[in-house]
């Protein structure tokens, strides 16, 4: 699964979703608005784009680190501190299959994907640029 929602999700629906036979793990990551000061943080994507991109970052994953599972879920729209932004549950073989494509999904994802953030707060607003 690949999804670009405004909607909340499920973290135990995408592990159940990850979960297979031949998988001995399963590595999640979970990104929140954090608090650093902002009281909303407003994500807008090109979609279409943006769908395209994760899913080869995801195939890339997939054949590099032999995963059997890649799920990923990224938010947008106008959240606050402690709302859910992004998941990525991917399972594999072995735990450090798992890490390292879960690892490659979100820095990937950060570099490349049509997503962007603004910051929202008493002092402002300010667009994020990439980290």
């Amino acid at each position: 699964m690949i999804e670009i929602t405004e909607q909340d999700f499920s973290l135990d629906e995408m592990i159940k979703k990850a979960r297979r036979t031949d998988a001995g793990a399963v590595v999640t990551f979970l990104g929140t608005v954090r608090d650093d000061g902002i009281e909303m943080m407003e994500l807008e994507s090109f979609r279409e784009a943006a769908l395209q991109e994760l899913e080869s970052i995801r195939g890339e994953a997939v054949g590099r680190f032999g995963l059997k599972s890649a799920e990923i879920v990224h938010r947008v729209g106008l959240l606050s501190v402690g709302d859910n932004i992004v998941a990525i549950v991917c399972s594999a073989a072995h735990r450090d299959e798992a890490f390292l494509g879960c690892r490659y999904i979100i820095e990937e994802l950060k570099k490349r994907a049509p997503i962007w953030k603004k910051e929202i707060g008493e002092n402002g607003e300010r667009w994020v640029g990439r980290e």
